[in-house]
């Protein structure tokens, strides 16, 4: 397939462990880092209607199976990375970093968006999983969304336009992010950048942020914890091949050098069975499971 009028960097059956937080993952039909939303526009109005399309930030939140993904890969990490203040109004592209935006409002003097400093992934992730932490959500914030569909069409939406829910948003068919505003408040830089600090430490002190993972694995069902039921189960340290069960944090998996998509999938999908068979709680997956089984 020839694309016409194509910037950005596109490659062909690209290795998928090289940009997943697991370090796991089969290779992209294709592989395509766009330079502006203008290009990404231009890029899907090229691709056939039936190429299966997913988007990729940091690769945290995602499984890629060993078979890979047949089909394109967007990935945004390092591009569409636009960042404007005005007053109570951040705007930005999916690509920003959620850490990096936490830290540039509080910079701002804007308060609201502190607990996003502890999210290992990009706004579009954020935005696409309602990601949230400390009583906070991102939607809490969505004031204005951009979104582009498989014709290369780029609309602006309202919140209304969307269903969002705990860990889920659902877009009208065919569409995905690639921008948006908050409407944060006005607040103490020093205070909310010490906030930011104090967010970090602890999550340093309770997540295995030094080992390959991909965030929390499980949904926390209502009124209680994954991890505290996956821990109340002495399923610390539960592992089939090179995944394990963190010992830091038992809502967390965590992946060696010998350990495989299928390996995290399974222990996945064992630890949902001890946690129904103890309690009966059945806990649902928060990651992305994409792909072919090898």
């Amino acid at each position: 397939m020839i694309f016409e009028n194509l910037k950005g960097e596109l490659r062909l059956n690209e290795p998928l462990s090289k940009h997943t937080s697991w370090r796991v993952g089969g290779i992209a039909q294709r592989f395509y880092r766009p330079e502006s939303v203008k290009d990404l526009a231009v890029f899907l109005a090229q691709l056939p209607k039936d190429e299966p399309v997913f988007w990729l930030g940091l690769g945290s939140n995602v499984l890629v199976r060993d078979g890979g993904f047949p089909g394109t890969v967007i990935s945004i990490a390092g591009s569409l990375q636009q960042l404007e203040f005005e007053g109570e109004i951040v705007s930005f592209e999916v690509g920003v970093y959620c850490g990096k935006l936490a830290k540039k409002a509080a910079q701002a003097g804007l308060t609201g968006s502190a607990f996003l400093a502890g999210i290992p992934g990009t706004m579009g992730g954020a935005l696409a999983m309602n990601a949230g932490a400390h009583q906070n959500e991102t939607w809490d914030w969505v004031t204005e969304i951009t979104t582009v569909n498989r014709d290369g069409a780029i609309k602006v939406r309202k919140p209304e336009d969307f269903k969002v829910a705990y860990r889920h948003v659902e877009l009208p068919e065919g569409e995905w992010f690639v921008a948006a505003k908050l409407k944060l408040e006005h607040g103490e830089p020093a205070q909310e950048l010490e906030q930011i600090k104090a967010l970090l430490k602890k999550r340093n002190i309770s997540q295995p942020t030094n080992q390959p993972c991909a965030g929390s694995v499980f949904r926390n069902p209502e009124g209680d914890f994954a991890g505290r039921l996956i821990e109340s189960g002495g399923y610390k340290g539960l592992s089939i091949g090179g995944a394990r069960v963190s010992e830091k944090h038992a809502n967390f998996i965590v992946s060696d050098s010998s350990a495989s998509a299928a390996d995290i999938e399974a222990l996945i999908g064992l630890v949902q069975q001890k946690v129904s068979t103890d309690s009966g709680v059945i806990l649902i997956p928060e990651v992305h499971i994409i792909g072919e089984s090898a």
